[in-house]
């Protein structure tokens, strides 16, 4: 959520330092009256938003915590298309292992996990966020995890992706892992801060006291978009990432 939160913060600040302000509240109604026809220019009223993000972030997926949903409606009147998915209150399956999913292209529960999957092949970036428990990430959010990276990973791999954690007081660095080793297993290129991801408070008002916390959520924000924008330049170059069939080798035969 605070991840989320700078972003918006970060371009209402620059809109504000132009002295935009009234142009862009005036543009969001023209382009709010103008979706309701079904006529989408977002992306043309506010390019220069969206070229300065670098990118489409539209996919949040949330282990529990509740992400502020004004921010999420004015990131998307602003052109940035931020879905939220929101685990909290689920019910998700763990993994049954029985393989199906490689047979039939898809998870055979469903709970949301197909349809996240189902998304992803259109979403540029990533981030997942869980609070600390037993100093491991939410018991839904890994069961949603197992699950999204072995029926569906190909939709997600080689798009950068980010873990935030918060915590009231310790467990945050063990949970930051147990959430970047899905990452690393996936070709997916991590996109980090100017410290781990994670925020300290047992409410969401003791955690805005966390001042650091707060900055190295901007920062990861501003990371995120730069590398969004440097994967398009490259891409828009031509460049590719070089690909291996994987080689499987087991320690017992």
């Amino acid at each position: 959520p605070l991840l989320i939160e700078a972003m918006y913060k970060k371009i209402m600040h620059e809109v504000e330092k132009q002295g935009k302000t009234n142009l862009i509240k005036n543009a969001r109604k023209v382009s709010n009256v103008l979706l309701k026809c079904k006529i989408d220019v977002r992306r043309k009223l506010f390019k220069q938003i969206l070229d300065n993000l670098g990118g489409n972030l539209r996919l949040v997926v949330s282990g529990a915590a509740a992400i502020d949903k004004e921010v999420a409606k004015a990131l998307n009147e602003n052109g940035v298309e931020t879905e939220i998915y929101q685990l909290g209150g689920k019910k998700i399956s763990g993994c049954n292992g029985c393989w199906a999913c490689k047979k039939i292209k898809k998870c055979v529960v469903e709970d949301g996990v197909n349809e996240f999957v189902e998304k992803a092949a259109e979403f540029d970036g990533f981030v997942f966020g869980s609070p600390v428990y037993y100093a491991s990430a939410s018991g839904n959010l890994v069961s949603f995890m197992d699950r999204v990276f072995y029926s569906g990973g190909k939709f997600l791999a080689y798009k950068p992706a980010a873990a935030v954690v918060s915590c009231r007081r310790a467990g945050a660095s063990t949970t930051f892992d147990v959430i970047n080793k899905y990452f690393t297993i996936n070709n997916m290129p991590i996109v980090g801060s100017n410290y781990w991801n994670e925020i300290h408070g047992n409410t969401a008002e003791e955690a805005a006291q966390d001042e650091e916390g707060l900055q190295t959520m901007r920062v990861l924000g501003n990371n995120m978009a730069w590398l969004l924008k440097c994967l398009q330049l490259g891409k828009d170059a031509g460049i590719e990432p070089v690909k291996e069939r994987k080689i499987m080798t087991n320690f017992i035969r």
